[in-house]
């Protein structure tokens, strides 16, 4: 992962967030939005970069600045913070995902978040896998065919080993 740097998102990376979601997989977009976004809309756009007292967003770039992954969070419904992650199809598999999620998380935490949710596509195995092993204690709830996660945060980085 050298040369991947993780940073706030801003509205400069409007274009380069359009560029990333044309260039996921349609699975790699369904995972994420349980659709296809070939074409994202301007509001889709604006909301992945929407960073305000309830949202925080994070890009993960490489060779300066390609967008190569994003993370979301927003304070509010049945967690303190509901996140949500998507990471270029290669590059994944190589630990980019949890490090966004570890960075999501501790800012969370610094703002006083104690307990984390996310839908997951029942069809993510991997994301599943990395739930059962890292969150064991994670409750699990399964309908229409995605898998609703509540766990607690850990602030000292949930991937860490």
């Amino acid at each position: 992962m050298n040369g991947t740097q993780i940073r706030p998102a801003c509205p400069d990376d409007e274009e380069g967030i359009r560029r990333f979601l044309a260039r996921l997989s349609l699975h790699t977009q369904t995972l994420r939005f349980f659709t296809g976004v070939a074409n994202p809309a301007a509001g889709l756009v604006r909301t992945l970069l929407a960073v305000d007292e309830h949202r925080d967003a994070l890009v993960a770039t490489a060779g300066g600045d390609e967008i190569v992954g994003h993370a979301m969070s927003y304070r509010g419904g049945c967690s303190d913070v509901e996140i949500a992650v998507v990471v270029a199809d290669q590059w994944q598999g190589i630990g980019l995902g949890p490090r966004l999620v570890d960075t999501l998380l501790m800012r969370a935490a610094v703002r006083g978040a104690r307990t984390v949710g996310m839908d997951v596509l029942g069809e993510n195995r991997r994301v599943l896998r990395l739930i059962r092993r890292f969150w064991p204690d994670a409750e699990m709830t399964v309908a229409s065919g995605a898998v609703a996660v509540t766990a607690m945060i850990d602030r000292h980085g949930l991937f860490a080993e």
